[in-house]
């Protein structure tokens, strides 16, 4: 098959015509009409995952965060995304992502993240699709939502405005870096706002609202599950393998 056809069930589920303007989804190194044999799924096409892709014989890495993006103004081993542009040119591996397109379809990034804590009701938190809204089967007080976040999300460490008083009965999720949409989810009603890259100043919450800041990646990372089920039930005979290289870039201590 080629990699225009190993990813088209990407697309139909999360077309690329879905994905912002100022976003790089779609194929960014490679030829789309190659034939391919076997897929890489990642988060992100690091340079470890690259070399994954070399030692493995991928010839197609599908990643949710596009390798190319902003201005890129060179290609050159001086730069880490330069070099694996030109490992993935020199071994022939095509490169693909899936990106705002797939946060915005439903039962994507922020999809996964509502059906992991379980809410119930799930809506999209924007009209365009962007995050999610929800009810919690169980109302919990904040102490035990924190520890009922940290468990089901599989993560030790996460960032809170003052916690609720009041129980916390209604959600909203947002994968990736959504503190654009605070105001969003306070409207929707949700007494607790989760997503990751939030600033200092996010944390000044009303007294009946609260934020909840579990990080990019820990937010994210199920969408590579989810692209290895959709290519595994299209394609039982095509060889696809979640990588084993791709780690938080940030570390705690």
């Amino acid at each position: 098959m080629t990699a225009r056809e190993v990813v088209k069930p990407i697309e139909d589920f999360a077309p690329l015509s879905m994905q912002e303007s100022w976003d790089n989804s779609g194929f960014s190194v490679g030829n789309p009409d190659k034939e391919v044999g076997k897929a890489l799924i990642a988060l992100d096409c690091t340079e470890n995952v690259m070399r994954e892709a070399v030692r493995e014989g991928c010839d197609l890495v599908i990643a949710h965060h596009p390798l190319i993006f902003g201005k890129l103004k060179s290609v050159t081993p001086e730069h880490i995304t330069g070099r694996i542009i030109e490992t993935a040119i020199r071994h022939g591996i095509v490169v693909y992502s899936a990106h705002t397109n797939m946060d915005k379809a439903a039962g994507g990034v922020s999809g996964l993240m509502a059906h992991k804590l379980e809410l119930t009701g799930v809506r999209p938190l924007q009209a365009d699709g962007f995050g999610a809204v929800g009810d919690m089967k169980t109302p919990l007080t904040a102490g035990e939502f924190v520890k009922f976040v940290q468990e089901k999300m599989g993560i030790p460490r996460l960032r809170t405005s003052r916690p609720l008083k009041s129980l916390v009965r209604r959600v909203a999720v947002c994968g990736g870096s959504g503190r654009s949409f605070i105001s969003d989810a306070r409207s929707e009603g949700a007494q607790v706002y989760i997503t990751g890259d939030l600033t200092y100043h996010d944390f000044f919450c009303e007294n009946d609202f609260m934020v909840m800041d579990i990080g990019h990646y820990n937010s994210e990372y199920d969408v590579v599950r989810l692209f290895s089920e959709i290519l595994c039930k299209n394609f039982p005979n095509f060889t696809v393998s979640i990588t084993k290289e791709n780690n938080n870039p940030i570390y705690y201590y």
